[in-house]
This record gives C-alpha cells, structure tokens and sequence, in this order.
C-alpha cells in the first residue's frame, strides 16, 4: 500500500499515511507534485486524468502530478512518474516553489490537502511520448495565454489545483 508523507504548513515532515487515507474527508496535508513541461515554443503540455483516478476523474491537468514517498526527493519521485505515467525520461527538473491548497472532488468525496512543490521541464514537442491509459486519457499543448482564457470561463473542466500551479511559471517561461 503506498503512503504519503504527511507535513505541517511549512512543510517539515510529521509523519505518513496510506494514500487513501490521506484523501479521505477532511483530507491530511501531504507532500505532492505537479510538473510543467514546456515545448520550444512555450507551450505546456496538459493531460486529462483517467476517468480510473479517484479525485478529479477526466480533468484537465498539468502534465504529470504525484506523491514522493516518505523521504523520498521531490525530484526524484516527479521523474519516476514522468517514466511511468508518460514514458518520459531525461528531464532536468527545477523548482518554481510551493503551491499549498485543499480542494474537495465533489464526484468522489475524496479530498486533495497537498504541500505542492511545482517543477518545471523542457521537452520538444515532437519528442516520445507514451502515455498509460491507466493514469491518462488524453494528452495536448496548449499556449498558456489560451489555458489561462479557458481556466477563467470553463473552470469545472480542469482540476482544481491547475492555476495555482500555473501562478508559480515563471512571466518568461
């Protein structure tokens, strides 16, 4: 059964739970990630979650998200789910900082409590990407200015934690 580590709001580890405990009512804050990956001409690359996930099934996302085990680095728990999730590999990671919320999936009752840390990746757009149908449904690059234009009026098709993600990419990209 995986597990979670569990942090307080400055994020200093206090202990750990089982991933499904950790999203159950009222949700336990825990250490997560989200990855953004650009293209070369600065797009990002966005996933729609499986409709098998059970917090915010057939969403729209950032490109990879995750949990580290307990003491495991951000880094590198964000690069095994690139391989596993999209059969990325090789991309060099760095931080953008940390996005902290809770959002309640009100289709699945599960709760999202997570100390976010916000990576960023450069990839090419025509590069290998093979999704797992089991974690993706669909994958697409979209120009920020144009995500930005469709988070403001089409907000339930994205998960919740998406722009706050996205206030942490950096004006120049």
């Amino acid at each position: 059964m995986s597990k979670v580590e569990l942090v307080d709001e400055a994020g200093r580890p206090t202990g750990s739970s089982t991933v499904d405990d950790a999203h159950r009512a009222p949700g336990l804050l825990h250490r997560a990630f989200s990855v953004l990956l650009l293209d070369e001409h600065g797009r990002l690359l966005l996933q729609r979650r499986s409709a098998q996930k059970t917090r915010f099934p057939l969403r729209w996302a950032n490109t990879c998200c995750g949990h580290p085990a307990p003491g495991e680095p951000v880094v590198d728990a964000a690069a095994r789910r690139l391989r596993e999730e999209l059969s990325i590999v090789d991309v060099p990671l760095s931080a953008l900082g940390v996005y902290a919320y809770r959002a309640g999936d009100p289709d699945t009752g599960r709760v999202e409590h997570e100390y976010d840390h916000v990576l960023l990746g450069r990839i090419a757009a025509d590069g290998a990407i093979a999704p797992d149908p089991a974690e993706v449904d669909e994958l697409r690059w979209v120009a920020p200015a144009q995500l930005s234009r469709e988070l403001a009026t089409q907000p339930q098709r994205f998960a919740p934690w998406l722009a706050g993600v996205l206030a942490l990419l950096p004006d120049g990209r």
